[in-house]
């Protein structure tokens, strides 16, 4: 879907869901990816996602005098033989709304040489940056918010790294710490990364590690607080880097099988995927639905829901998601420990909860999440907030909710550009699979 309406209505389902779907690549992954085969001075990926955030990612790559040649499917990244780590040492970067991007980027430029600055849509000056910035600067590189409120944009003026022991918070965001590790194997010497309280989303710590491994990196975790990553032994990793399917993509087509009471499987996915948010499915499973691997991805059959209480620290880029499963659980759902998502695209507390109370649903906000009471419910138009994680999950409640009006509905090309077609597909006969 190249072009989107001003408002979507979502369709109600008919019957249960019957499906075996495909979703596009990571975009987390991607951009982790597009970070790596660049500093490295070439790589190629395959099954590379198509949306937004990948593209305000290549274009800044362009923008840095990187080559990128091919599409989604198969992209190379390259540099001439003889170019500095970053080709061209002067560049103003716009990312949109794309957080992975300008942390990633943020901290990549840092290990080059030159000047750099670094902005955003309105929404991205909100979004804080400060704790990377505070880590950057301990490495002898000048790291600032040019407005001085700690968030975008941000200016990096650089002759590499000097110091190479750093401490940095990932309270906010896990993206900070991951920055980090990405930009380490290239900043001459052997880097020492201390991580100073709390970690949120530990599961994409475990996915940059995973994947810094599978590039050819060498990182030693010392204490669950401590980091030590090796230098770069200056050979570009050769072989195609397929990216996994996007497994908060893969949740909302799982959510609608838990929704309907049908059944829905999502090629290419397994257990041991390096997202750690293919364990949504587990939360399903605590609420009642059926949930196995098969030959072609894993299987999700809807049963009678339960309401449940549960920390999503840990996966919370799919809390929205079940946020919707919840309305249909005999019984309320707490959803805990996700402060951090009040920094994401939009507030995904307040929004959630809001929107859900349109429609009727009983929804109160925490200081750290929110419960769900279900309710009679009843259709409406809704708020997406150029919030894509937002549109994509309150679709689901008009699979059983007639007259669900999703406003904005465009703002799911930041990640899923064709969501909205995969979306219809699910309550296609069987047949057609």
């Amino acid at each position: 879907m190249s072009e989107y309406p001003a408002t979507y209505t979502v369709k109600l389902a008919s019957r249960p869901v019957d499906r075996t779907v495909s979703v596009p690549g990571s975009k987390s992954l991607s951009n982790r990816a597009l970070i790596l085969a660049a500093l490295q001075g070439g790589g190629t990926l395959t099954n590379l996602v198509e949306c937004d955030d990948t593209q305000v990612m290549i274009h800044s790559l362009f923008t840095l005098g990187y080559t990128v040649d091919g599409d989604c499917a198969r992209l190379s990244v390259h540099r001439e033989r003889g170019d500095a780590l970053i080709p061209n040492a002067q560049a103003e970067l716009h990312l949109e709304n794309s957080g992975t991007s300008i942390r990633f980027l943020t901290a990549a430029l840092s290990v080059g040489r030159g000047h750099f600055t670094l902005d955003g849509i309105a929404r991205m000056r909100e979004r804080p940056i400060e704790p990377l910035l505070a880590a950057l600067r301990q490495c002898g590189v000048t790291a600032t918010s040019r407005l001085g409120t700690g968030c975008p944009p941000v200016e990096i003026i650089t002759e590499g790294w000097k110091h190479h022991t750093v401490t940095v918070q990932a309270d906010i965001s896990s993206q900070y710490l991951s920055a980090l590790l990405l930009a380490a194997p290239f900043s001459g010497k052997a880097t020492t990364i201390h991580v100073e309280g709390a970690v949120v989303s530990e599961p994409y710590i475990a996915m940059t590690l995973a994947q810094l491994r599978q590039f050819g990196h060498t990182v030693t975790q010392h204490t669950p607080s401590s980091y030590r990553v090796s230098p770069w032994n200056g050979v570009p990793r050769n072989i195609p880097y397929p990216i996994e399917p996007d497994a908060s993509s893969a949740s909302y087509f799982f959510a609608a099988a838990a929704i309907t009471g049908g059944r829905v499987t999502v090629r290419g996915t397994s257990h041991s995927m390096l997202q750690g948010d293919i364990r949504f499915v587990q939360a399903l499973a605590d609420m009642g639905c059926e949930v196995c691997e098969t030959p072609d991805g894993i299987r999700v059959i809807g049963g009678p829901l339960r309401g449940i209480d549960i920390d999503m620290n840990a996966i919370s880029d799919t809390m929205m998601t079940l946020a919707a499963v919840a309305c249909f659980a005999d019984g309320p759902t707490t959803i805990r420990n996700v402060a951090h998502v009040r920094h994401k695209e939009t507030d995904r507390i307040q929004a959630m909860a809001g929107e859900l109370r349109k429609l009727g649903a009983g929804a109160v906000e925490t200081g750290d999440g929110l419960t769900i009471t279900p309710a009679a419910m009843h259709g409406t138009g809704l708020d997406t907030y150029e919030d894509h994680r937002l549109a994509m999950s309150l679709a689901l409640v008009g699979l059983r909710v007639p007259g669900v009006v999703i406003r904005n509905p465009g703002c799911v090309a930041k990640t899923y550009p064709n969501f909205w077609s995969d979306f219809e597909a699910l309550q296609c006969d069987s047949a057609q699979q």
